[in-house]
């Protein structure tokens, strides 16, 4: 940091540096009363000192009285101010840090300082007219050094919080790479961070794997800070107590929420599910998978292949993925190759085609009399149609496909293919 300002004594008249020089030696001969004053205030206006004992307040008043005779004499003209005078303001900086004190709390105390010794140069000044201007031609200098001593400590906090940071994320990446091997840590510093996390060796457990869709598809260069940006919103808790683990890794977004008490699979993946839609609505979009419940850290490799497996069923626009909520039939169909596409028979997926274009009214069909397990009427009455309407509709759908609806194989048949069909309209080509 470059040397500081000169705070010495600007071009007066003689007397009004005589006056000057009064209110200086004055405030100095009063400066632990002035410290004690700054002290109490501080205690009174920064709810985080208030809190405090009288070991940290003597401390604080170290420091306020360090610094007051130190402007005090580069006001009255005897030195001027480099970094290291202010060596003892850093590592005050540092031990605030490391005790968790908030950068603002730091700089009101600064305020507080700076106010109560202004303060108390006025009242030594006194009233005439002489003493103001005086008085008036050290409020640029004061200025100068609490901008200079609180921007060098400050320095210090910022230097502290990033180490804090990467240590926190080191941490983090560690404890995430140990899970995915399997295994749940049992002593040191990762037991403790997994404690945190709700974590334990049978904890269950779900994965969550995120990408920013530029990430997979434009290489946007902004989808870095994207992913940070999702894992600060992902960190939040949601419906549940406690913190996620949420990790960026290889360019992929990883969090690992734990299904505490009272909550099922469902729970976590609304929650996810409302964090991609309210990052899309901020403008990061985000393509989401989510695996089913892993039993324990032994079960949570298979989990995190499972939902980076669940990325291949998301659409190309984004979206969320969620292994709970489907049925094997659906992950099968939602899966499906260019083979298993080939192999759905030509007639059905014309029709299939065609019906979609004209408001899939024949799929809709299709789908209600399978849930109505093959009850025509109770299928019709579902749909609000005729008996005879929905008959019809199944006779023209055998007609058109040779397949018919009322024999379990070819309804089957039917169902992969409309399955098939609609995965492939989310994530790909049908044909």
């Amino acid at each position: 940091m470059p040397r500081g300002p000169a705070l010495g004594t600007p071009r007066l008249s003689e007397p009004l540096r005589q006056e000057r020089r009064r209110i200086l030696h004055a405030v100095h001969d009063r400066v632990e009363e002035v410290a004690e004053t700054a002290v109490a205030v501080m205690r009174a206006e920064i709810p985080s000192y208030a809190l405090q004992d009288r070991r940290f307040f003597d401390d604080v008043r170290d420091q306020v009285l360090e610094h007051y005779r130190m402007q005090l004499a580069a006001l009255a003209g005897d030195q001027d101010i480099a970094p290291e005078d202010l060596v003892f303001s850093r590592a005050a900086a540092l031990r605030r840090a490391r005790a968790g004190f908030a950068l603002e709390d730091w700089i009101s105390a600064f305020r507080v300082g700076r106010q109560v010794l202004w303060d108390a140069l006025l009242d030594c000044a006194g009233a005439s007219a002489e003493a103001q201007q005086a008085a008036l031609s050290l409020v640029t200098p004061l200025m100068r050094y609490v901008d200079y001593a609180s921007t060098h400590a400050a320095q210090a906090y910022v230097e502290y919080q990033q180490h804090v940071v990467a240590d926190a994320d080191r941490e983090r990446r560690d404890l995430l790479d140990q899970l995915l091997a399997g295994v749940a840590p049992t002593r040191g510093p990762l037991f403790a961070a997994a404690q945190a996390y709700g974590i334990g060796p049978r904890s269950p457990m779900m994965a969550v794997v995120a990408v920013c869709v530029d990430d997979t598809r434009a290489g946007d260069p902004t989808s870095a800070a994207n992913g940070y940006a999702a894992s600060a919103s992902i960190s939040v808790a949601g419906p549940w107590a406690g913190r996620t683990l949420v990790v960026v890794r290889h360019g992929e977004v990883v969090a690992v929420p734990v299904v505490r008490g009272g909550m099922n699979a469902e729970d976590i993946c609304a929650h996810f599910e409302a964090v991609q839609q309210r990052l899309a609505r901020a403008g990061t979009i985000l393509s989401m998978g989510i695996s089913t419940v892993a039993q324990g850290a032994s079960e949570l490799p298979r989990a995190y292949q499972e939902a980076r497996a669940a990325l291949d069923l998301v659409p190309s626009e984004g979206g969320v993925a969620a292994l709970p909520r489907l049925s094997p039939f659906d992950y099968l169909a939602l899966r499906a190759d260019d083979v298993a596409r080939q192999l759905v028979d030509p007639r059905v997926r014309a029709l299939l085609d065609e019906d979609r274009r004209r408001g899939d009214t024949l799929a809709t069909t299709i789908r209600a009399f399978a849930e109505a397990d093959l009850n025509l009427r109770l299928a019709a009455d579902r749909l609000r149609v005729h008996h005879n309407t929905a008959h019809y509709r199944l006779r023209r759908i055998e007609e058109r496909t040779g397949r018919n609806p009322r024999r379990i194989a070819d309804l089957l048949e039917l169902l992969v293919a409309l399955a098939i069909r609609d995965g492939a309209g989310e994530g790909g080509d049908y044909q």
